[in-house]
């Protein structure tokens, strides 16, 4: 589900069971930041409650996005976060992406859960549930949400080659020096992420991908 801050201070919805490849404009929901509907034939989303609390928590914030992307939420459901210092466009643009604990949806549990993140975070995972990101309009919010799958598809592929090996302090400090080069900037500074530890062993060696590779396609 989708929404937006109106400049008259109410929030845009998509409304509740639609398929969101099919939303027109007869599917979106004016409410107040109460949640009271004022203009609209449906119900808003189920889960408007959590796009109200980051509202009126942020209000920098101008839209919301919140789905259930495949490889995040699958880091989701293993209840694993994405904090890692791995991809430097994630580094700059995100920083850390941490788990919420889990909330039954479409329930205030949703709004609680968020609270230790969404003043410092902008993308957060929802444990067994989707993930929630927002930003300065909707297609920020959206490609927010594009990043963090992004980055969860290649946790998941580098898992599968032995484990991702993240930037270390050194490597942080670089790209933060030069990301007005190589990165577009983004407001303020993105929630640390973690990065590697300096005693941590080095990457994988050939022979033990080799035995990865073989347990995997050994016939069970």
């Amino acid at each position: 589900n989708v929404s937006a801050r109106l400049e008259n201070g109410n929030i845009l919805i998509t409304r509740t069971s639609v398929g969101k490849g099919l939303v027109t404009q007869d599917d979106l929901v004016e409410v107040d930041l109460q949640g009271n509907v004022r203009q609209g034939r449906h119900a808003p989303s189920t889960e408007l409650g959590m796009h109200l609390y980051i509202y009126s928590e942020r209000p920098d914030i101008q839209s919301v996005v919140h789905v259930h992307p495949p490889y995040a939420t699958g880091f989701a459901a293993a209840r694993q976060s994405l904090e890692g210092c791995i991809l430097p466009e994630v580094i700059v643009g995100l920083g850390r992406i941490p788990l919420a604990e889990y909330a039954t949806p479409s329930t205030v549990e949703v709004a609680r859960s968020l609270g230790p993140y969404v003043q410092a975070c902008t993308a957060i995972l929802l444990s067994n549930h989707g993930v929630v990101t927002y930003g300065t309009g909707v297609l920020d919010a959206y490609h927010k949400m594009e990043k963090v799958e992004h980055a969860a598809h290649v946790s998941f592929v580098a898992r599968l080659l032995g484990g991702a090996q993240r930037l270390t302090a050194v490597d942080l400090a670089k790209l933060f020096d030069g990301r007005t080069l190589a990165y577009r900037p983004g407001g303020g500074n993105p929630p640390a992420c973690e990065s590697a530890d300096p005693s941590a062993s080095s990457s994988p060696s050939d022979e033990d991908i080799r035995n990865l590779v073989r347990e995997m396609i050994r016939p069970q």
